[in-house]
């Protein structure tokens, strides 16, 4: 009767371990950021199917500062991998503005550039995590893999400029799985989306200035994160009339640290 009642024991043990073990398990499966986007001044809704993302710390919009909230900030974020000239000019219009902005950066752009990510620090901009290498963060598979993308360039960033990199992540592509997300949210790092992005990343194919401006300010609503490319000739080009546009409708220019910290 002992022995049974040890085993029944035991198998009450293995049964809470495997139910324990289904609660915390998390997906693997890949998936890619978007957002609806909208040209009614409103903030796009998360899409149902990524709404775990908050719970690991993960950003693509302001809530606190929705479509009722008087007051009007907008998060200029920029992917930037390289310069080109553009990336420059950019923080020039933003210097002009005094208007902050986060640039999410690769190793490419610190190692060749390493003046200029300075800059950015220099300049009261926040300097965030983009990976090493810019590889499908979705597709890597061995954790210890996945973090020394991010921790790699966080540290190579310390030893080329002297600053601290902001725990501020976004995947490159807008690729990534819900495993990634509490690996990022281990490392205490936040995960940064957008809310609102245009086709403005392809120098080849780059949009005329007139239609990108329009586009711009056509889907700009309170709250928002907005992902720009500043190797891009169209952004460099419209940014200034774009920021005035924003002044003019009363926004100011909010800090990504402010808001995930």
């Amino acid at each position: 009767m002992k022995a049974a009642k040890t085993l029944t024991a035991q198998t009450i043990c293995a049964a809470l371990a495997v139910c324990a073990a289904l609660t915390t398990s998390v997906s693997a499966a890949e998936s890619h950021w978007y957002c609806k986007n909208n040209d009614s001044h409103t903030q796009p809704p998360i899409p149902s199917e990524f709404a775990y993302i908050e719970q690991y710390g993960g950003y693509y919009i302001d809530r606190d500062h929705g479509d009722a909230n008087t007051e009007k900030v907008i998060y200029l974020t920029f992917d930037a991998g390289y310069e080109n000239g553009n990336v420059t000019k950019v923080l020039d219009t933003l210097k002009k503005h005094n208007a902050e902005g986060t640039f999410f950066v690769l190793e490419n752009l610190i190692r060749r550039d390493t003046d200029l990510v300075k800059r950015m620090f220099e300049e009261g901009h926040t300097v965030a995590n983009h990976t090493m290498k810019h590889r499908n963060m979705a597709k890597i598979t061995d954790r210890a893999v996945f973090e020394e993308e991010l921790g790699g360039l966080e540290k190579l960033c310390k030893e080329l400029t002297g600053y601290e990199m902001a725990k501020l992540y976004r995947p490159p592509e807008g690729s990534f799985t819900e495993e990634n997300m509490k690996i990022v949210s281990d490392m205490g790092y936040k995960t940064v989306f957008w809310s609102y992005a245009y086709a403005d990343w392809d120098n080849d194919k780059q949009p005329a200035p007139d239609v990108a401006l329009n586009k711009l300010l056509s889907h700009v609503h309170n709250g928002e994160i907005l992902l720009l490319h500043p190797t891009s000739a169209t952004n460099a080009k419209i940014l200034d009339e774009f920021l005035t546009r924003l002044e003019k409708q009363g926004y100011r220019f909010g800090s990504l640290e402010e808001l995930c910290f």
